[in-house]
Parts: C-alpha cells; structure tokens; sequence
C-alpha cells in the first residue's frame, strides 16, 4: 500500500526495483549523541572538582554560586540567539563554530587563576569583589555558557533536516540520552585524571574532545541532498514527508496564550532542579559522606543511570495510559503528578545515615525530574501547531535557565549560611508539585492553540 505523503519522485526511488535504503542518517544521529555527552562532561566537570577547587583557592560557597550563576546567564542568553544562529550560518558550520567555542572554554578553566586577576580588576570598576580565581572560573563559565547553548538548537535542526518526522522522536531520544552518559563519563574520566595529573589536566582532556568530535563532524557531515554516501532511496525517505509551511512565528504570537506561559512557568521552577543535582550532588556526597575523587564514581553512575530509566519510564507510563483509553490531557497529567511525588521524599537524603539510602533517594528524584521534563514537553506537540513547537520550548529554555541562575545565588546563600542541604533538598521536594498546580490552572484541559501569524 502506498504512503499518500510520499512525492512522486519519492515513491518512485522508494519502489524502484532493487532500491535499498541507506542508514547514513543514524551516523549523524550518532555524531549528534557523541556531542551532547561532550557538552554534559564539560559542565560536569566543576562540580567534580568543586572540594578540590575550593579547598585550593578557598571559595566560600557563594562564590562557586557566583561561578555557576555566570555559566546559567550565559547560557540562557544563549538560548535567545542559538536558533537563530543555526538558522544563519547553517547546521554544519554553526555547530562547529559552537562546539570550538565550548571546547576552548572547557580548556581555559585550566588557566583561570591566571588571567582571573585581570578580569577582576574590570569587575571591580563596577563594584563586583572577587578574587582572581573566582573572576577566572566566571569568565569561563560565561564563554562555556555561551558555546554549549547552541548544542541543542543545532541538533534539532539536524534532525530535522535528516529525518522524516516518523523517526525524529526517536533520533531525539537517542542524541538526549546522551546527556546523562556525559555526566557518567565525567564520573569515570575526572577523578582518574586529577588523581593522575591533576585537576588542570582534567579541564584540558575533557575540553579536548570537543576537537576530536570536530574532526568526525567536518568530514562527515553535509546536506543529505549533497552528500556521496546518502542513495536515492534513503534521501527519498528522509523527504517522504509533504513539506512544511515556510511559516515563522513570532515570540510576541504565543506571548497571549496560557499555554505558552505554563509550560515557561514549569520550566522556571523544575529545570533548577535538575541543575542543582548536576552542580551540587557530588559535594552534597562529599559533604555528609565523605566521598571524594576516587569514591565518586559509584554513586553517580547509580544516580544518572537512573535518571536514563526515568527518562524512558516516564514517557512510557503516559503512553501506556493513554493505550488505556485515558485522555491525554488525563494521561500526561497523572504520569507528571507520580514525578512530582517521586520527589518529596528527597530531603530525607540530608538525614540518611547510610550513604546508599541517600543515594537511592536522589536517583529517584533523578529520575522522576527526567520522567516529569518528557511530559513537559510532550505538552508543547499536544497543544501547538508543530511550526511553533521550537519556538515555544526555546522560550521555556530560557525560563528555567533563568530559574537555574536563581538557584545558584540561593544554594550558595543557603550552604554559606546553614552549611546544609536539607532547605535546599525542601525546595525540589515541592517544586514539581507547584509546577503542576500551576499547569492545571492555566491548562485545565489540553486544547489546541490557534495562532495568528504574518
């Protein structure tokens, strides 16, 4: 039986006799996963080194705080702008322009606490105190911040152009998952180098395989149209789908609607979440267990494993309840409120004698934030036309990366002050649950948005 969606040129090199579909695409799908573990093992690797660092140049808390905040702001900036860059200079060049950018900065964490004093003195005009290694580390986050935003964004576009959309959900997950195998790496990579060589040599190693991916990317990347290695038969595939209108909306067109505003909403408050588990897990266990560089390992690997399962399980279990004959509205709703209480027992963790009861707590609310962020944003196609979908999740992007800032200033506040976790473990605890109170007042029920545009 035909697809009625196929062109006539792509049903006919689709049916030719002995036509053979290429899998080329899922090389790209594999240069995208190998780019989102790099950009996760680069962020990661601050908090890693956080005791190290601090223990080195005498940080308080606020000032890794500080450091982190610097890395949220550039990176939510970043956000605004990356689409758009993406859309300029193209796939192949703007990614590689990106992940140059990241690399290096990874790299220039190693010689922060040499030009931090400079960078100092110009904070100092404005009236901003720091020391020169703390002015080095937020000069570095800010270049990291502004390099990884366009990791994602780019890989969208990518996907876009190489898949048909039956199989873009599935290229997503693939290259999303490797977010969480960049924070396992890290986990294994850090702590042998810095026990080894030292933690300057884990900033360069980790910041140098933005370089190796690059010398994959240029040679093996271009437009599937173009491209030697890609036959008629799979290019008539990843173009079976009836073209897109060329339709752009503007941000000022989703502004009016409750829906673009929930999702943003959620965003601001569950997104910090996920970012104090990155930044701040490993002192939290530092802390109160006393795990250090060569002990590490095993609890991040169990806590961000974890997290995969979340990722997976939580999109499963809507689905499975909409297979029931749930509503969707009913489905997405209940799977996100199991996340949010998944969550609340995650201060008790502050309170754990044992070290592996702490770490079980903190897995599941891993995993239940992952479990919570694919119904987020499964909200988005539900209720948006698919022309609007990017531009509504770029501005929930930008939303939590500014709840992120946030967190940042109040967890360093919060430990300087308190020395504990357990008012910072409240705040996750409630956050989802918030969130999906304010959800279900702007979006009782899922309905489609009906957008004006020119």
């Amino acid at each position: 039986m035909s697809n009625p969606s196929l062109s006539v040129d792509a049903a006919a090199a689709l049916s030719a006799p002995g036509a053979r579909r290429g899998h080329y695409r899922w090389v790209i799908c594999a240069l995208l996963f190998f780019a989102a573990t790099i950009n996760y093992v680069d962020r990661q690797v601050i908090s890693i080194l956080k005791p190290t660092l601090q223990a080195e140049f005498g940080w308080s808390e606020i000032d890794y705080g500080d450091i982190i905040f610097t890395f949220q702001l550039a990176y939510a900036c970043g956000l605004l702008l990356a689409g758009r860059m993406m859309d300029w200079l193209g796939a192949k060049r703007g990614f590689a322009i990106a992940i140059v950018v990241w690399s290096i900065a990874a790299m220039a964490h190693a010689e922060a606490a040499v030009f931090g004093p400079g960078f100092a003195a110009m904070l100092a005009i404005v009236g901003l105190t720091y020391s020169g290694s703390v002015a080095g580390f937020m000069f570095a986050r800010l270049a990291l911040g502004v390099g990884e935003s366009g990791n994602f964004p780019a890989a969208i576009k990518v996907v876009a152009e190489w898949f048909p959309k039956r199989e873009r959900a599935l290229a997503t997950g693939i290259f999303n998952s490797g977010t969480n195998v960049g924070v396992l790496l890290a986990a294994f990579i850090v702590p042998v180098v810095t026990l080894h060589f030292g933690w300057y040599w884990a900033f360069i190693a980790t910041g140098a395989l933005g370089f190796v991916w690059l010398l994959l990317w240029l040679p093996w990347y271009g437009h599937p149209e173009s491209h030697a290695r890609v036959g008629a038969a799979e290019l008539a595939y990843i173009r079976s789908d009836p073209p897109d209108a060329a339709v752009r909306i503007p941000w000022r067109a989703l502004l009016p609607h409750r829906q673009t505003w929930a999702f943003a909403i959620a965003k601001f408050l569950t997104d910090p979440i996920w970012w104090l588990y990155l930044f701040w897990i490993p002192d939290f266990l530092h802390r109160n267990y006393g795990i250090n560089l060569s002990t590490i390992g095993p609890p991040l690997v169990a806590i961000y494993l974890a997290a995969d399962v979340g990722s997976i399980g939580g999109g499963w279990l809507s689905s499975a309840l909409i297979k029931r004959g749930w509503t969707v509205n009913r489905g997405r709703k209940t799977a996100m409120l199991v996340c949010a209480l998944a969550v609340v027992p995650i201060p008790l963790a502050s309170h754990a004698t044992n070290l592996w009861f702490a770490v079980l707590l903190v897995s599941i609310a891993a995993a239940a934030h992952q479990g919570w962020s694919a119904n987020l944003f499964t909200l988005v196609s539900d209720t948006f036309p698919r022309q609007a979908v990017g531009s509504v999740v770029g501005l929930g992007g930008t939303a939590g990366a500014i709840g992120g800032m946030l967190i940042a200033k109040v967890t360093g506040h919060i430990l300087e002050a308190t020395g504990s976790y357990v008012p910072v473990f409240i705040i996750a605890a409630s956050a989802y649950l918030v969130a999906l109170a304010i959800v279900q007042a702007l979006m009782p029920r899922l309905e489609p948005v009906t957008l004006r545009h020119r």
